[in-house]
């Protein structure tokens, strides 16, 4: 698996050489090599422009009637997690690990703001000052970005996000105020200790009185801080303890990794589990 990984890595990084400016003159006359397509959305929620990274599988036709889930990857830009989670679907679609995809990358602008609540506590506040955009952020999601690939693209109904670390933050956010926008969480290393732990304080209540809806959630995180092993554990507890009917919860810590090296892993994980079973 190790080496699966390894390989992928590279997949991503070969990728984006035909997005990236070339500035050595001995491969400017050289072939690009095509990986995805780029759409920029000048956004009326966020007052900006922002970029969403695309990968389309192969066979992908735009007169198809073949339709595709997607797969939205927070931290999206092109020198982020886009390229590598890409190459993941890339990689299991070729041996049919999983159904083919679209991933759409959200690249960032300030992830501190897009991904962070506004919260209570003042140090949280004074180290991250730009904090406290995600409900403008998640209506972008929810009025921009899945109204684009609806009216633009091949897909289907499946809606999968991926969040890592304050991406996890805003991913679990999501689940719990607009659950509606995606039927599979990937959740990694969540930063829940944001706020002094509020939102993952309420999780209990969201899912005892949410007892109809249905969702695929996986949680995973490495060897990290205690704290993050505590917030992890009460959004798992939280889940559990509402004996929810309808939701599929996967929660796989892989604790040979750490904060830095935990997504590829996980993320793989994640297609594993949730494909394995819906195979069976």
């Amino acid at each position: 698996m190790k080496k699966n990984i390894i390989n992928l890595f590279f997949i991503g990084i070969i990728a984006f050489i035909g997005s990236a400016q070339v500035e050595d003159a001995r491969y400017i006359d050289k072939e690009i090599f095509p990986f995805g397509v780029v759409e920029r959305i000048d956004s009326k929620e966020l007052f900006e422009q922002r970029i969403l990274n695309i990968y389309l599988p192969l066979g992908y036709h735009p007169d198809s009637l073949q339709t595709y889930p997607t797969i939205y990857v927070l931290d999206g830009s092109q020198n982020e997690d886009f390229p590598h989670i890409a190459g993941l679907v890339q990689f299991m679609n070729m041996y049919d690990l999983m159904p083919k995809s679209i991933v759409v990358g959200i690249a960032n602008v300030d992830r501190y703001r897009d991904f962070t609540y506004p919260s209570l506590v003042k140090r949280d506040k004074k180290d991250i000052p730009t904090s406290g955009g995600s409900e403008k952020f998640i209506r972008f999601i929810e009025k921009e970005v899945q109204p684009l690939m609806s009216n633009k693209y091949k897909i289907n109904g499946h809606k999968t996000i991926i969040g890592q670390s304050l991406g996890g933050l805003v991913a679990t956010e999501i689940l719990l105020k607009k659950h509606t926008l995606f039927d599979t969480y990937i959740i990694v290393s969540p930063s829940l200790w944001w706020d002094d732990q509020r939102l993952v304080d309420h999780a209990a209540d969201f899912f005892k009185m949410n007892q109809a809806m249905k969702k695929k959630i996986f949680i995973s995180l490495g060897k990290e801080h205690p704290v993050m092993h505590e917030v992890a554990d009460k959004l798992v507890a939280a889940i559990k303890g509402s004996e929810h009917k309808n939701i599929e919860l996967f929660y796989e810590p892989i604790l040979e990794e750490n904060h830095a090296t935990i997504l590829h892993k996980s993320v793989y994980a994640a297609f594993e589990k949730i494909y394995k079973k819906d195979k069976k």
